[in-house]
């Protein structure tokens, strides 16, 4: 299960840039097609809130990917006084 959370660290690390730069090609098209203020304002809040969520994939990736959620033997005994 160790493995699988490491290689799903580099999907996530991979996704969250392909993501970004999806969503403001995206937004280049739709500005482009449908020039507008309004259009500007909406895709720009859409880009705005959705950069932190990426970066966020992109470190819970490096995290998944080092191996800080591996699950260790310490970690299974319960301390009861």
């Amino acid at each position: 299960m160790d493995s699988l959370k490491r290689y799903l660290g580099v999907v996530w690390m991979l996704l969250g840039p392909a993501a970004m730069i999806a969503l403001t090609n995206t937004a280049q098209n739709e500005i482009a097609n449908h020039p507008g203020m309004d259009r500007v304002i909406q895709w720009g809040v859409f880009v705005i809130v959705f950069v932190p969520i990426g970066i966020g994939l992109v470190i819970f990736g490096w995290y998944a990917f080092t191996g800080a959620y591996d699950r260790r033997e310490e970690d299974n005994t319960i301390d009861r006084p």
